[in-house]
């Protein structure tokens, strides 16, 4: 396997997974609208950045891309354990709301593995800077 595809697998599946989630979220955002207008509000914003998210991976590779969508897959996970647990203002669910919830959570818990993967690959391989030591004052 070339450096280039393997470099390319975490942009992959972070693609697929953020377009799978940002339509799941867009799909059910009417009847979140039509329950609770700032939940609705949320799926809507967070579809619409999961998908400008996605286009920028696929176009790019964007450093920004990757933050946005991992905040963003992060911020859904941590939305659907709250409102399931504690509840949200206005705002409780029960259980896994099948197929949607589900196909979620496993979309934006990918996007996370592929983000954490392109991260220490990245890391891995950026350069490190010189060292420099310090110069006493006066020479």
């Amino acid at each position: 396997m070339s450096s280039r595809s393997a470099a390319a697998t975490p942009a992959g599946v972070a693609v697929c997974c953020a377009l799978l989630s940002a339509v799941v979220h867009l799909v059910i955002a009417p009847e979140h609208l039509a329950e609770t207008l700032y939940m609705g509000i949320l799926f809507v914003a967070g579809g619409v950045a999961l998908l400008l998210a996605a286009g920028a991976l696929a176009l790019q590779n964007s450093v920004t891309a990757w933050w946005a969508g991992a905040l963003v897959s992060g911020g859904m996970i941590l939305g659907f354990a709250l409102s399931r647990t504690i509840g949200l203002p206005g705002y409780h669910e029960q259980g896994w709301d099948p197929p949607y919830g589900v196909l979620s959570i496993i979309a934006e818990g990918m996007y996370l593995v592929a983000f954490f993967a392109w991260y220490g690959t990245r890391s891995a391989h950026a350069p490190s800077a010189p060292f420099r030591g310090k110069v006493p004052a006066g020479r």
